[in-house]
């Protein structure tokens, strides 16, 4: 008679269980580590695919924003697109803040970048429009003094809910730490259903619900008529920024949820 497992078998049962408990995560990365392949960038003032002065670019293995071919920013604000929406799913970004801002980059902008995720389809995006209506999972770095948290949340043609009240201002700080210097950086983004989470280096830092396009902003108002009124947003594309101060991306990765 059969009482158990032979040890072989049951050493192969166990190793399966981290998958079993973890819902059998799997990630996938959507930058490859040498080009831009399935990324599309649209930059303030130009078509949507035209990378204006190599702004975004692969080198050494890590997906960089440059400025170094701009005699003056002169408000070109970027976003380069992953070509595929999603839904549900846990985003996974490290980044790093480096060297000097570009010359006529907006002060606000030092030592800052985002992570849009619910963005609407860039081909809807006007040739001047300065950012996508999304939601803005911000990347800032300290300045050297005082507090400056990261992966906090900003919202360009959107507004969410938190604690059952409409959240209607431009941004909310999270409770993550203050980063100076160029050191690597976790945010992970947790979406499911219309519940969202922030997390920096493994630790939840701010959460909100229901994003939903903003009836007070212009570019909204017009993806509201395309939806037949719907404001809710349960979903959209994913893109990184440009806003003038240079980062460095060397995972970009996500993991979609059932």
């Amino acid at each position: 008679m059969n009482y158990g497992m032979k040890p072989l078998a049951l050493l192969a049962a166990l190793s399966l269980l981290p998958a079993v408990l973890h819902g059998g995560e799997k990630w996938t990365p959507l930058f490859n580590g040498k080009n831009l392949d399935g990324w599309t960038p649209k930059i303030t003032g130009f078509e949507l695919g035209e990378n204006y002065k190599n702004t975004f670019r692969v080198e050494d293995g890590l997906l960089k924003v440059r400025f170094d071919g701009y005699d003056k920013f002169d408000g070109h604000f970027g976003h380069l697109f992953f070509n595929k929406p999603f839904k549900n799913y846990r985003l996974r970004v490290e980044y790093r803040i480096v060297g000097e801002q570009a010359p006529g980059g907006p002060g606000w902008a030092k030592r800052n970048s985002g992570i849009m995720i619910h963005c609407q389809d860039p081909k809807t995006m006007g040739k001047g429009q300065n950012f996508p209506v999304s939601i803005e999972v911000q990347i800032l770095g300290g300045l050297g003094k005082g507090d400056r948290p990261t992966g906090n949340l900003c919202t360009p043609g959107t507004n969410v809910v938190i604690e059952n009240q409409l959240f209607k201002q431009h941004c909310l700080n999270s409770t993550s730490p203050t980063f100076d210097g160029e050191e690597w950086v976790t945010i992970e983004v947790e979406v499911r259903n219309e519940h969202i989470k922030h997390l920096v280096n493994g630790k939840v830092v701010l959460e909100y619900d229901k994003p939903q396009l903003d009836p007070r902003d212009r570019d909204a108002q017009a993806l509201i008529e395309l939806a037949d009124g719907e404001k809710l947003l349960h979903g959209g594309y994913i893109s990184l920024q440009a806003e003038s101060h240079p980062i460095d991306f060397r995972k970009v990765e996500i993991m979609e949820l059932p």
